[in-house]
């Protein structure tokens, strides 16, 4: 389900087709340059640590399919199920904070578990 009457929402659903589309430079257009982000994997700061965390992704990523999308004036939640080379279902989602539409903060979790089995059978 989406509402695209909320700003928040327009931008996160911008971004969410730039990346599941691969193309890097039009994702990181919603971006700040001052963007934080909260992963799994830690704490990320700047627009170009951003980049480096999506960048490789992008490059395994072969598909993703929308779950749902919800998003007021400043705040957006997009929930997905993404397909990668290692793995053929992959669920995450980003809670963003949208200012002046660019993303400025982004609460990022996925389910690593197909992540680490699938590591796991490769060695």
């Amino acid at each position: 389900m989406t509402d695209t009457t909320s700003p928040a929402l327009r931008t996160a659903l911008a971004y969410y087709q730039a990346w599941t589309s691969h193309d890097l430079d039009k994702a990181m257009s919603y971006i700040a340059d001052d963007i934080v982000l909260d992963s799994p994997g830690g704490r990320l700061e700047g627009a170009d640590a951003y980049r480096g965390f999506l960048g490789p992704f992008l490059q395994i990523l072969t598909g993703s399919k929308m779950i749902a999308a919800f998003g007021d004036e400043e705040t957006a939640l997009v929930m997905y199920d993404t397909e990668t080379m290692p793995v053929k279902s992959a669920p995450g989602a980003e809670c963003v904070t949208v200012k002046d539409g660019k993303i400025t903060y982004s609460r990022n979790v996925f389910d690593s578990g197909p992540i680490l089995a699938a590591l796991g059978a490769s060695s």
